[in-house]
C-alpha cells in the first residue's frame, strides 16, 4: 500500500477525532463558567443543530453512487430499503448497516 493512503487515513482519523473533541472541550469550559444555568440552557442552539446536520450531510453523500449507472442506483436503492427493513426488525445499529452493504455489494457484483 502506498504511503499516501496511510497519510490520508491519518488525516481523516484526526479530523474525525477533532470534530468530536473540540465541541466537547468547548462545552466543558462553557459549563464550568456558567454554573448558574442548568442542562440544555447552557447549550447554544447552533451546537444542537450541528450534529444532526452533519449526519444528514454524510447520509446524502453516501447515497450518491461513485459511478452513476442504472445498476449502482438500483443497488443503492435496494441497499437502503434492506437497511431500513432490517433496522425496523432488529432496532440495532450494526446489523442493518452490514446487511445493507452486503445487499449493495451482491447486486453490484451480480449485475455490474
Amino acid at each position: 500500500m502506498d504511503n499516501s493512503v496511510w497519510i490520508a487515513m491519518g488525516i481523516v482519523a484526526l479530523g474525525t477525532y477533532f470534530m468530536r473533541l473540540l465541541p466537547t472541550m468547548w462545552m466543558i469550559r462553557r459549563l464550568s463558567r456558567n454554573s448558574g444555568k442548568q442542562g440544555l440552557d447552557n447549550v447554544p442552539i447552533w451546537l444542537t443543530v450541528l450534529g444532526p446536520a452533519m449526519i444528514a450531510a454524510m447520509l446524502g453523500v453516501s447515497l450518491i453512487p461513485a459511478e452513476p449507472s442504472p445498476v449502482s442506483w438500483f443497488a443503492t436503492a435496494a441497499g437502503s430499503v434492506v437497511t431500513l427493513l432490517t433496522w425496523l426488525r432488529t432496532r440495532s445499529l450494526g446489523v442493518p448497516v452490514g446487511v445493507g452493504v452486503a445487499c449493495f455489494g451482491l447486486i453490484v457484483y451480480a449485475f455490474g
